[in-house]
This record gives C-alpha cells, structure tokens and sequence, in this order.
C-alpha cells in the first residue's frame, strides 16, 4: 500500500504547520485505516512538534476500552456510524491533555461487509476541538469507490484535507 503519496504529504504538512503556528497537538482514532494517517502525520520531519499519539481501535471492544465510546452506541447505530466517530474523536482529545484537534475515522474498507444501508467505501469521519471554554465537535461521511486499498488511501486524503477546512474554516 502507497502510504504516503505527494497529497498526503502536502496535506500532513500544512496541517502540522498550523498546529505549529496556532501550539496545538493533533492525535488520531482510526478503525479502517489501521494507523494510516497517523503514519501519514508521522511521515513528516519534525511531526513531534505537533503530532501527540493514535489509536488503532478496530473492534467495538477497543473503541469502548480505549476511547470511551458507549457500548450503547454501538449496538443501536454500529461501529461504522456518525455518533460512533463523534465518540471515538472525543474520547481521544478526552485521551491525550495536550492535544488540541483530534481526528477519527470509522468505515468498511471490503471488499465485504457491505449492507445496502451501509455499503463499502462508507466512511465516518469525527473531528473534535479543544477550545478555551469546551469541546467542538464535527462529522461528516464519505462513500469512496474502489478496492480495500482505494478506499483505504482515499480516506486518509480525505481525512487530512477535510481536517484542515475545518479548522482554517472553524466549522
């Protein structure tokens, strides 16, 4: 798998240049992408500035020991839905006292596992902000077409880029 291509790279590094510039820390709860935009993030030089940590919460079991996501949640909406991926990006901000923006992701890669409700290449996105006063919250979810691979890569593309608007546009 192409785990860091040119866009990546652009992208993990305009947003860990704004962390720099605005002292904020970014960690990461992903399930589909298995530790690839952390690895992403990581990729570029100097990321230790900005970068604090990740999780890899693949079952329902992690998302709840790790990041505090209900088990009520899951079993009313599943693993691969919008407050699932709200829970995961706040508990992991709630996780990690430095950090200041957290990313997460939740999604069915394949190539099964689909439902027509939920087929593959969905995936959930959650950011979270540490603000003076509280934290915001964000999600918004994608369809990518293609293989295991392209959706995984897509993901993290979208991940970055989508993390970015959103904190230069303060949605």
């Amino acid at each position: 798998m192409q785990v860091n291509n040119e866009g990546e790279h652009l992208a993990a590094k305009a947003l860990g240049d704004y962390l720099i510039q605005n002292n904020g820390r970014v960690v990461t709860a992903e399930s589909c992408t298995g530790g690839l935009i952390g690895g992403a993030l990581t990729s570029v030089a100097g990321s230790s500035k900005w970068f604090d940590r990740g999780w890899i919460t693949y079952t329902n079991t992690a998302k709840h020991e790790q990041l505090g996501v209900s088990k009520e949640t899951l079993r009313e909406f599943g693993a691969v839905s919008e407050p699932v991926a709200r829970q995961m990006a706040v508990g992991a901000l709630a996780m990690a006292s430095e950090a200041t923006l957290a990313l997460s992701v939740t999604g069915i890669a394949g190539p099964g596992g689909g439902t027509p409700d939920k087929p593959v290449g969905l995936v959930w996105f959650g950011l979270a902000r540490r603000t003076e006063d509280d934290v915001v919250v964000s999600s918004i979810h994608q369809v990518f077409p293609g293989n295991r691979q392209a959706v995984r890569e897509a993901t993290v593309n979208f991940a970055l880029m989508h993390a970015l608007q959103w904190i230069d546009q303060r949605i």
